[in-house]
């Protein structure tokens, strides 16, 4: 069986930890397809970069993202993981963003217990709901997949507010709502990294947020499969990849009022439409051509 027919829950299964590069549009996602990933993953942040320009501070609407999602899903066969943030409101906005983003093709919808607005989660300054609260958000999201290979993971941004304990506890507390998977952010060192995978690694998959800058200490996929993380996550480094290559290319053209200098680092006009299929699409549209149909 190659990897793009596993399901997301089958791929889980395995030992090895599933590394997911961050994606912003359906190019991107593309792009990482042809890499050889297995899956994808969608952020909220990478959603505030890349479609307002903005911080990832609770400004995009669950529309934004599910539209954005369902061009990817469009375009790729790779399981993606989408980033739910709060689910945009109480239990009942929950169940509508599930059922939204389901329809746009999500193979695992992420939802966090921080108060709205959210802010990313290696920013100062969170909020986060009772533990009471998000219960109810996730056994409502759990009501809402139309199928159980839509997978919920709950996400706790508690270590800032309240410590690694009480976020411990909530993860507990969210596991046993029957959530599919957990992620508790911010971890600040290896030994909490540990301590997380020591208590759940063996019940559920857990996931590890790789933020280049952030709090929690950068390791690779398989480092991290070794502590006992299932899913690995680059959420934003494709983002701050393309910004500082655009700030060179950019800088460059204006500088020489050409792309001259900057040329061996470009896909040029043939290459890319390599890439995306042009060749391939343009067929397609031949299959269909008025000369081509039978009487």
């Amino acid at each position: 069986m190659s990897h793009t027919t596993l399901s997301l829950r089958e791929r889980l299964a395995q030992p090895r930890p599933l590394l997911a590069p961050g994606v912003y549009d359906a190019l991107t996602a593309l792009l990482a397809q042809q890499a050889g990933f297995e899956a994808l993953y969608l952020s909220g942040g990478a959603v505030a970069y890349t479609q307002l320009g903005r911080s990832d501070v609770g400004l995009t609407t669950a529309s934004e993202t599910a539209n954005v999602l369902a061009r990817i899903t469009d375009r790729v066969q790779l399981p993606v993981i989408v980033d739910g943030d709060t689910g945009y409101g109480n239990a009942l906005n929950v169940q509508r963003t599930v059922r939204d983003f389901e329809r746009a093709g999500a193979a695992m919808i992420q939802l966090e217990d921080q108060d709205f607005p959210k802010r990313c989660g290696h920013l100062a300054g969170k909020a986060v709901v009772s533990t009471q609260e998000m219960q109810g958000k996730l056994r409502a999201a759990l009501d809402a997949r139309r199928s159980s290979n839509t997978l919920i993971l709950a996400r706790t941004d508690a270590v800032a507010v309240e410590g690694v304990d009480a976020a411990l506890e909530r993860a507990q507390a969210y596991l046993e709502c029957g959530v599919d998977a957990l992620f508790i952010e911010a971890l600040r060192s290896q030994d909490d990294m540990k301590r997380a995978c020591d208590r759940f690694a063996h019940r559920v998959p857990l996931l590890a947020n790789m933020i280049e800058g952030g709090l929690t200490p950068v390791k690779s996929a398989d480092q991290l499969g070794e502590i006992g993380f299932r899913i690995v996550i680059f959420p934003g480094g494709t983002a701050r990849w393309v910004a500082a290559g655009l700030q060179t290319y950019f800088g460059s053209l204006k500088t020489h009022g050409t792309t001259d200098p900057v040329r061996e680092q470009m896909l040029n006009f043939n290459q890319l439409n390599d890439v995306i299929g042009t060749p391939e699409l343009l067929a397609l549209g031949q299959t269909y051509a008025a000369d081509n149909q039978k009487p």
